[in-house]
């Protein structure tokens, strides 16, 4: 939201990754309307992006193969992940540097039922701090973003496991 009305502000302001350029004044309801239509996009991303066959997301000293629910270090040490874990942390490598709101995370369990107090996903975010942070007390590769969720700040290369030959 801004107050600068110029076309090359839009394109610049969209061109630098802005989802969305809304200019003052405005009707709050059309500003509720905008944003739920990103969070709808973004969980749909999250959501519908099944891995594909063979992927591996390798970021920091690990790789993770999401099929296997495996982390693997650098020195070759490896860790399994259990099934809601490896959902959480597929959501977080396929939007590194995005912050992914508690709700649109608690979104990948498909659990509507769940009440305002519930920290499932703190716990769940804690669990994989301790399988690839140095110190999960000072975390850098999954960053808490107060008031707004969790970000997954580390870059992020895609390759596809070697299958075994016949």
């Amino acid at each position: 939201m801004t107050g600068r009305v110029a076309v090359v502000d839009r394109v610049l302001g969209l061109g630098l990754g802005a989802d969305d350029y809304v200019t003052k004044p405005f009707d709050p309801r059309e500003m509720v309307a905008r944003i739920n239509a990103v969070l709808r996009r973004a969980e749909r991303q999250l959501v519908s992006g099944g891995t594909e066959s063979g992927a591996i997301a390798k970021f920091g000293n690990w790789s993770f193969d999401f099929e296997a629910h495996t982390l693997t270090h650098a020195d070759g040490t490896k860790s399994e992940l259990s099934a809601a874990e490896a959902r959480l942390l597929d959501a977080f490598v396929r939007a590194p540097n995005r912050i992914l709101s508690r709700d649109s995370l608690l979104s990948l369990e498909g659990s509507e039922d769940r009440g305002p107090f519930d920290r499932t996903i703190d716990v769940r975010v804690s669990r994989v701090r301790q399988k690839i942070e140095a110190d999960p007390k000072d975390p850098q590769i999954i960053k808490t973003v107060y008031g707004a969720g969790y970000m997954f700040v580390a870059r992020v290369e895609w390759t596809i496991r070697d299958e075994p030959g016949p």
